[in-house]
């Protein structure tokens, strides 16, 4: 969430070129437009070309050693920054990340702390020009953060019980606490409150390691927030071929030891399940046979994964390494026995693959080893919350960059596609684990965002997320890429045309960098991307007319003609005020002149201002009273407003009639109006 542009000085005041004054006036108009899918807005500056990147808003890249320089930089400073962003005399802030543009803008991470203890949900990025004046801030929780007391009432002794008790009621095994509950301001829901954090280990019940955390009200003992922090997801390789390898000779003896990238290493854990394993070494410099039986194929695959998504953040975004400071993770592969599953582990900083089914198809391929290594690029910037909306998001972070790597490799033996484990025959009738351009061919995952979303797992809840990449990649309809055939439909029924992997990447990373922060949800995701694509390329460009249209395409907003692509509307611009915690309010239209039913993709556009929209429940009202729920009580977190378009299918509901938009505030403290709302039929 952005708050208004505000202008002040920092540490990093230098001289500064005319045509950056114009970028306060880009970030306005970006913060108008991208919530209500609006393409009226005309950028300040202009990028030099529709379908080229503006220059001085591309990202630069930053030597470890650069970066610990602003880094140290922002640190000096930001005492002076808090005070002038107007945090309070307990808080602090502490700096995670700097992103860099080539125009001198730069884009800082912070984390908050009140009273000394970590703010959850507190994170927020400051955009700074290169004057050092401040164009834009984006929050993860737009409430001040501010607490009764900072005395619990609970014990930590019982959120620890509290915390035991739900890692085994899903089926951890050994489930313990390495450390006591740590205290914590928890902020991701909107009203600060002081809480507990407790982080439990052991194994899940599939045998991969469990980081459980949660999060207990200090002051009634409540389950606050629940989250996984284990992330799932020359050699003769099984799946690559034969490939050149990173290595280190000592002596007579070489190992897999990649000093090129970071000093990455290969363990082989030899169906242990903790620890580092061994280091693969050995007297030649050749490495497994391509079969799984040999335990050096699966270490080939990992290392050449490692390295080939290594290549692709320096060389694709300018990030040396996952946490951007040119050190290398490690990798460990024969983890259990016929594990079938590979994750990324923050307390480690490395990837783990288990073996699969009979340990015949390791879980080492291309787009897996870059799917779970930009879980690890996504926990050092976004940290998007590993639950809810946010979780999904971060699993299609992980799709769409390990596909992006797997594209990037051009690998003969591995072509780049948008399917996800298609080598890792996780299912066991060589079908993909997911599928980006359709993700419900899978079973399970979700084509389109619906009110419900957050509320399913993480690896199916990011299908909108990869079905919005693909269309804004490739575009809608049928097309065959690499040999691989793809049918890809949109939520409204209406085409998307794509601009190519490259910019959607390009746009994707920018985003996450410099726009997502811990909570952001679906609707945010969107802003963010057109935010991204705004400085980028302009905000009347074609690439920020596909955006808006691919994110419509799986029903996240309006399309870029500000409604949903054409047909009638009928719109009611009176505003209606919502009562704080109240009764539920309606807003009427009538429909008329149609024949027959309401179609099946009918277009709810709804904009609400309201301070905190996690209250909010809103439904539309048929002409019969049948209730659709566009948004529930519940979801949506901290974020204010609500400005997007739903998709209902409304087909067995008369056309005519007087339909209403209901919106029912659900707890006290935050307030709004229904500003205006319309129904299209295409």
């Amino acid at each position: 969430m952005s708050s208004s542009p505000s202008r002040r000085r920092t540490p990093h005041s230098t001289s500064r070129r005319a045509a950056a004054v114009a970028l306060v006036g880009v970030s306005a108009l970006i913060a108008a437009a991208v919530q209500s899918g609006a393409a009226t807005a005309a950028p300040v500056k202009a990028p030099p070309a529709a379908s080229q990147a503006d220059p001085g808003a591309e990202s630069v890249r930053l030597t470890p050693a650069q970066r610990a320089a602003l880094i140290r930089d922002a640190d000096s400073g930001k005492a002076a920054t808090a005070k002038e962003l107007g945090l309070g005399a307990k808080e602090a802030l502490v700096v995670r990340d700097v992103v860099k543009d080539a125009d001198g803008t730069l884009h800082t991470r912070y984390e908050r702390t009140y009273g000394g203890l970590p703010v959850l949900g507190g994170d927020l990025v400051v955009e700074t020009a290169k004057s050092g004046a401040t164009e834009g801030v984006t929050k993860a929780t737009r409430t001040a953060i501010k607490v009764a007391s900072l005395s619990p009432a609970v014990s930590a002794a019982k959120a620890q019980k509290q915390a035991l008790s739900l890692a085994a009621a899903a089926g951890a095994e050994q489930a313990d606490t390495n450390r006591a509950p740590r205290k914590v301001i928890w902020a991701a829901n909107g009203t600060p409150v002081l809480a507990y954090e407790t982080v439990v280990g052991g194994l899940q019940e599939d045998g991969t390691p469990n980081e459980l955390h949660v999060i207990t009200d200090a002051t009634t003992g409540a389950k606050l927030y629940e989250y996984q922090g284990i992330e799932t997801g020359t050699g003769n390789t099984m799946y690559s071929g034969q490939v050149t390898l990173g290595t280190t000779q000592s002596g007579s003896t070489y190992n897999l030891t990649d000093g090129a990238r970071g000093g990455h290493k290969t363990y082989n854990l030899n169906r242990g399940t903790s620890g580092t394993g061994t280091l693969f070494s050995g007297s030649d410099d050749v490495w497994g046979t391509g079969a799984a039986s040999n335990l050096e194929t699966a270490g080939a695959d990992a290392h050449y994964g490692a390295a080939l998504t290594w290549d692709y953040y320096k060389n694709v975004h300018g990030r040396s390494g996952i946490r951007g400071d040119g050190v290398g993770a490690y990798s460990r592969v024969h983890y259990g026995n016929a594990y079938v599953n590979a994750f990324w582990s923050d307390s480690c900083f490395c990837m783990t693959y288990g073996d699969g089914s009979g340990n015949t198809h390791p879980l080492t391929s291309i787009d897996v080893a870059g799917h779970e290594m930009t879980h690890g690029v996504t926990s050092n910037t976004a940290g998007l919350n590993y639950s809810g909306e946010s979780g999904g998001l971060n699993e299609a972070t992980s799709d769409i960059f390990g596909t992006s790597v797997e594209f990037y490799a051009q690998n003969a033996s591995d072509v780049g596609d948008y399917l996800i484990g298609e080598e890792i025959d996780i299912n066991g009738d060589g079908s993909p684990l997911r599928y980006m351009d359709k993700p419900s061919k899978d079973g399970a995952s979700k084509d389109s965002w619906y009110s419900g979303i957050g509320s399913v797992d993480v690896h199916y809840s990011s299908g909108p997320a990869n079905h919005f990449f693909y269309l804004l990649s490739e575009g809608s309809g049928t097309k065959t890429i690499n040999g691989v055939t793809y049918n890809s439909a949109t939520a409204d029924g209406l085409p998307v045309t794509g601009i190519g992997r490259d910019k959607a990447e390009k746009i994707w990373f920018r985003a996450l960098t410099t726009k997502f922060t811990t909570t952001t949800n679906y609707a945010a995701a969107r802003t963010g991307t057109l935010a991204a694509t705004g400085e980028l390329y302009g905000t009347t460009s074609t690439e920020y007319k596909a955006v808006q249209d691919a994110w419509a395409g799986v029903a996240v907003g309006a399309r870029s003609d500000g409604g949903g692509g054409g047909g009638t509307s009928f719109e009611n611009t009176a505003d209606v005020s919502i009562p704080d915690n109240g009764a539920a309010v309606t807003s009427s239209v009538t429909v008329s002149g149609r024949t027959g039913n309401a179609p099946s993709n009918l277009a709810v556009a709804v904009n609400i201002v309201h301070t905190y929209i996690g209250d909010l429940q809103v439904q539309l009202l048929a002409p019969d009273g049948t209730a659709y729920t566009l948004k529930a009580y519940g979801t949506g977190g901290s974020t204010d407003n609500i400005n997007t378009t739903y998709t209902v299918n409304a087909s067995s509901e008369v056309a005519n009639g007087v339909w209403k938009l209901r919106v029912q505030d659900n707890a006290a403290q935050d307030t709004g109006y229904i500003n205006s709302w319309k129904v299209t039929f295409p």
